[in-house]
């Protein structure tokens, strides 16, 4: 760790193409930090040597880089392919950021040797991002690096559904209404064995959506509410009801279709 707790070396790491620059052009700004790009810094030194030594080279160079502005009181965000633990031995970071989000990186240049082979996945990460959403992602990497909570008094939206089971139509709608910068409360719906439509219990469900969400534990909570039919409201109140229309393949997902295969 760097020995002023106040700044912080934020590596972004992962395969060409993985969407490594897009998320530190999102989070860098926000922490009024230097953003720190590893091609940038190669085609500055004219140097696209893959080879170990040539990777070395690159990571002991990166961390001179970084170190310089973290004396000067600087939080850092650097990204670069980082493929292996000779590239951990001489680039040390307090925020490790994997972005796996491709199985297969792209060559990004014609002199490029195949990275894929020497790449490794990292042992030790604070984050494994899985979809290429930069602003998602962000939110992310702000509630773990600030250590935000849970808070009653901020801004919140409300999901309510019987999630039986909670499927990918789900958390892509979660994923819209939280890039709101808003907290999600997930209301359950008591409605296990009403029918067989609904044979999934609160505590299963609540398992199963912490579980797809813990990347973003910090802005859930999951609660258990009565089978609620309708909402009425009267004269105007102080929130919004509001449609969100995730693209069309993921609202026809049929949780109807997902217990069958289930064979529940």
């Amino acid at each position: 760790m760097s020995k002023n707790k106040k700044v912080r070396k934020i590596l972004i790491m992962g395969l060409p193409g993985a969407g490594k620059t897009y998320l530190a052009k999102e989070i860098y700004k926000h922490f009024n930090a230097i953003r720190i790009n590893g091609d940038e810094v190669r085609k500055k030194f004219k140097d696209w040597d893959f080879t170990k030594e040539g990777r070395i080279r690159q990571a002991k160079r990166l961390n001179k880089i970084s170190n310089y502005h973290i004396k000067k009181g600087k939080n850092v965000v650097v990204d670069f392919i980082c493929p292996n633990k000779d590239s951990f031995k001489y680039f040390k970071a307090d925020f490790i950021i994997w972005m796996d989000t491709i199985k297969k990186g792209r060559h990004i240049r014609k002199h490029l040797d195949d990275i894929n082979p020497i790449f490794r996945k990292p042992k030790k990460f604070n984050l494994r991002v899985t979809s290429k959403d930069a602003k998602l992602w962000k939110l992310a990497v702000i509630d773990l690096l600030e250590k935000k909570r849970w808070n009653n008094k901020k801004p919140t939206a409300q999901m309510l559904g019987r999630y039986q089971p909670w499927h990918l139509g789900h958390r892509k709608l979660f994923e819209c209404i939280v890039k709101k910068d808003l907290q999600v409360n997930i209301q359950v719906k008591d409605s296990q064995g009403l029918d067989n439509k609904n044979p999934f219990s609160f505590k299963k469900i609540k398992k199963i959506i912490y579980k797809d969400l813990i990347d973003f534990k910090y802005r859930i909570k999951i609660t258990k509410v009565p089978n609620v039919t309708n909402i009425f409201y009267g004269r105007k109140v102080g929130y919004k009801i509001k449609r969100i229309l995730t693209p069309k393949k993921f609202r026809e997902i049929s949780a109807t279709k997902i217990r069958s295969k289930l064979k529940i």
